[in-house]
């Protein structure tokens, strides 16, 4: 498989040495955005995009614009999420987006939904989540850290938000830690009086998103539409 690289940071790296380990071949490196770079001329199968917020949209509608499928992994850009998709559906391509790749993390996604559910009828707990990650990364919280928050709030009626480390009763209190070398650390807690619950996700090495995005682009190649990494879970797992 052709993969093009929009963003060639650490993870863009880490994604290159997978990529290469899986017998793909790397045909284009971009450091930030895509202005100077011909995506017509490359023959790609499918483009990896982990740049940063400011230059997703562009990088990933450039992409679409000749019909290339792009996984998504960068975040800080979803205001213009539902454009991409229109952009997306639009040139006839495939497209998949996730705050986080990593298989272990999608799998946390599944259980913190599950016990959410669980949950949702026990307003003696009050819910907290707190991310840790490396001092480099641009935005806070992680759209890890969002996406958990958002799956609590779809299945528990007394949580209608969140909000950066003040929260009011019926929201939820997100906690952004930035320390050095850090891949990243997610935490749910439900807390009383009486106990507390806690379910995390620590990552040892960026190698788990990076694997993660290099499976979603073997699954998505040669596909048409909008999938979710569920979906791609779904289909490699059974």
């Amino acid at each position: 498989m052709r993969i093009a690289l929009l963003g060639y940071g650490k993870m863009g790296k880490t994604i290159e040495s997978i990529a290469k380990e899986r017998d793909h071949e790397i045909v284009l490196k971009v450091e930030a955005d895509i202005e100077n770079y011909a995506l017509d001329k490359i023959d790609a199968d499918v483009a990896i995009d982990f740049s940063v917020p400011k230059a997703a949209y562009k990088n990933i509608t450039t992409a679409f614009k000749y019909e290339i499928p792009v996984v998504s992994g960068t975040t800080g850009w979803l205001d213009d999420y539902d454009k991409a998709v229109k952009k997306c559906n639009e040139a006839n391509t495939a497209f998949v987006y996730a705050s986080n790749f990593s298989i272990g993390v999608n799998l946390f996604f599944k259980l913190n939904e599950h016990l959410a559910g669980m949950m949702k009828n026990l307003q003696e707990y009050d819910i907290e989540i707190e991310e840790i990650h490396h001092t480099e990364k641009l935005d806070a919280p992680s759209g890890t850290a969002i996406s958990l928050a958002q799956q609590i709030i779809t299945k528990n009626p007394y949580k209608n938000n969140w909000q950066l480390d003040h929260a009011q009763k019926d929201e939820i209190p997100v906690y952004a830690k930035r320390i050095e070398n850090v891949p990243g650390t997610h935490t749910v807690s439900y807390k009383s009086k009486i106990d507390s619950l806690e379910i995390m996700h620590t990552a040892n090495s960026r190698e788990g998103f990076a694997k993660g995005a290099v499976i979603a682009a073997e699954w998505l190649k040669d596909k048409k539409g909008v999938f979710t990494m569920q979906e791609v879970l779904s289909g490699i797992l059974g």
